[in-house]
């Protein structure tokens, strides 16, 4: 699980401070205000670590991936070329790693992750990189260039921590393998220095255990393909919801029932069909395919006990914007991040409030985190209302609200208490709907002093 996160001139960002994250972590406020910019920071480094070309500090995108930033200098707060960008992860490990090696040994369940890159001759370079446990810190720092050679040369960073060198001439140490890998050379250079693989291994992980879920989720179709594959997920738009669907119930996935008191676990598309009957959108669907021997499959559903079964394409447009948060939340597997851009567009005001309940259900009984960037008062408010129910704990969520001021992003933690309550609401939110109501009341008064 992510437990922080910083980003230094990083797009709007010149500092976001030391970001505190939660099993379920939400970030609010005006549009462009710099909340997505949060979100790409982990998408940027899924991509890297995804990508093939070691060489390649980091992976700005194409029209391939989940983000596109174009250049260097593009993602660069106030586009200027000679500031260096850094970057901060910290996260709890699924299972604590041991570092075991003769004569020492040490187990860490904690890591941070920090890089700062910079842009030199038109070339991206790493200035250092590390990972910190609290014990020590473990990475690679640029020194003086060698002129000479017109190559950048590193030096190891290893705390006091004695790294013993194999017999034979001190070679340099070549450029970093991305913005966070340690080059082949450090286990060949150094007699005890192989368990550095561990921490990178640890990072890509955590890159690996993320999935996204994109604000604009594809139009229902008539049919389905699935030819049997598996999803990894549920694609950027949704596309892979319902072969994501077909997989979990050819390999048997199930989930906890939502109503039932023992919790006894049922098939996922029980699960979903659950949370559809609780926000009073279906009551029931069926996912067969069209023929025998076919592999074009039909999603129909319900609206009551008495009604026809029609495609999903034939009723309104919340179901099938739903459906793909639905299914990727009991999709992943445990241990996973969700983030979650947007997910209450399109959707009724008490279906949004009731998709406060799914993320509080699978932050809680699935041990999945949950990050998500949102406009919704109707999601806060049911949130707020679940924890002075104790439903979720205050201390499993972590709510900032970003606002832009003169061109830079700035973010506040809302501080709220035990009881949902938030001392630091900001100044129109959510909009002005005191304001909206006076100024309706002195408008009516206006007209009827006019009409009287």
């Amino acid at each position: 699980m992510i437990t922080e996160l910083r980003a230094q001139n990083f797009k709007s960002w010149q500092d976001t401070g030391m970001l505190k994250f939660a099993p379920l972590t939400g970030f609010f406020g005006a549009n462009s205000s710099g909340k997505t910019s949060i979100l790409q920071v982990l998408l940027m480094l899924m991509q890297t670590v995804e990508s093939p070309d070691r060489n390649r500090v980091l992976h700005f995108g194409d029209d391939r991936s989940l983000v596109d930033f174009g250049t260097f200098q593009d993602l660069l707060y106030t586009h200027k070329t000679d500031l260096t960008l850094a970057l901060d992860v910290s996260w709890k490990l699924s299972k604590p790693s041991s570092v075991i090696r003769v004569p020492f040994r040490f187990r860490f369940s904690n890591l941070t992750f920090h890089t700062e890159i910079r842009e030199e001759n038109n070339r991206i370079l790493v200035e250092r990189f590390h990972y910190a446990t609290d014990r020590n810190a473990f990475g690679m720092k640029r020194v003086i260039k060698n002129k000479k050679s017109g190559r950048n040369q590193y030096e190891l960073i290893h705390g006091d921590f004695q790294a013993i060198r194999n017999p034979g001439r001190p070679w340099n140490l070549p450029p970093p393998v991305k913005c966070y890998g340690f080059p082949d050379e450090v286990s060949g250079y150094y007699q005890n220095l192989g368990f550095l693989s561990d921490f990178v291994l640890a990072f890509e992980n955590l890159c690996s255990d993320i999935t996204y879920l994109g604000p604009l989720r594809e139009y229902p179709r008539r049919s389905y393909i699935w030819s049997g594959e598996r999803p990894q997920d549920v694609g950027l738009s949704g596309e892979e919801a319902i072969p994501a669907l077909l997989a979990a119930r050819a390999e048997g996935l199930t989930s906890p029932r939502l109503v039932n008191v023992n919790r006894s676990h049922k098939p996922i598309e029980h699960r979903i069909l659950e949370w559809l009957q609780k926000m009073e959108l279906i009551d029931s669907f069926s996912l067969e395919p069209i023929a025998e021997n076919r592999k074009d499959y039909e999603f129909r559903v319900k609206k009551s006990p008495n009604s026809s079964e029609v495609l999903i394409t034939d009723v309104g447009f919340g179901v099938s914007q739903l459906l793909p948060v639905l299914v990727l939340c009991y999709y992943v597997p445990e241990n996973s991040t969700i983030i979650l851009e947007q997910p209450e567009i399109h959707l009724h005001p008490k279906v949004q409030s009731d998709l406060a309940d799914v993320l509080i259900d699978v932050v809680k009984n699935r041990n999945v985190q949950i990050i998500l960037e949102s406009h919704s008062e109707h999601l806060l408010l049911r949130l707020m209302r679940r924890i002075a129910e104790e439903q979720i704990s205050a201390d499993d969520t972590s709510l900032y609200f970003c606002q832009i001021h003169d061109s830079t992003s700035e973010i506040e933690r809302l501080n709220m208490d035990a009881y949902g309550n938030i001392s630091n609401w900001p100044q129109d939110f959510f909009g002005d709907s005191t304001g909206e109501l006076v100024e309706k009341t002195k408008a009516e008064m206006q007209r009827r002093k006019v009409i009287e």
